[in-house]
């Protein structure tokens, strides 16, 4: 990653399925790192405004800091233009198979999250099959297991981001 200047925003794009997370995360960092960093979301839907409107209800963020960008709600990726930084977010409810799948997000995002650990045990999917995957897949690249409806997994995600141009 090059250095930025000081001043200028850090651009995170966070992608992945429908269903995987991704709201949760953003409603998880926002009032994790509000107090440390000035936070704006530019939410994908196209079809609702579900998203922004999940961030307004939980206290994330304001209304006013909350935008839609009109883009591709159901995109595999986040487009690295758009973003310094990209966070790709699975989860495991998709089957243990998903990380040896591969794809751009699971291969070149900066940070994959692997989420709702929880449900391992319910729908037969293997935690150490999973890492030894992404593993495989990202090489030297940073993968983080979580629950994002308790928070686990959060402090490993902050820390990443922080060291990666926070203040």
């Amino acid at each position: 990653m090059t250095k930025r200047m000081q001043r200028s925003p850090l651009r995170i794009g966070i992608g992945g399925p429908v269903g995987s997370g991704k709201t949760a995360l953003m409603d998880w960092l926002c009032k994790r790192m509000r107090e440390r960093w000035e936070i704006a979301a530019i939410t994908n839907d196209i079809y609702t405004r579900e998203d922004a409107e999940f961030l307004t209800r939980s206290g994330a963020l304001p209304p006013d800091r909350i935008r839609e960008s009109g883009g591709d709600n159901l995109a595999a990726t986040f487009s690295p233009e758009l973003a310094d930084l990209t966070i790709y977010v699975i989860d495991v409810a998709a089957g243990d198979k998903i990380p040896r799948k591969g794809g751009p997000g699971i291969t070149r995002s900066d940070l994959l999250v692997i989420n709702k650990i929880d449900l391992a045990p319910l729908v037969g999917a293997d935690l150490s099959v999973m890492e030894d995957d992404a593993r495989r897949m990202r090489g030297v690249r940073p993968f983080v297991f979580t629950n994002l409806k308790t928070g686990r997994g959060l402090d490993r995600i902050v820390d990443f981001l922080i060291a990666q141009g926070g203040p």
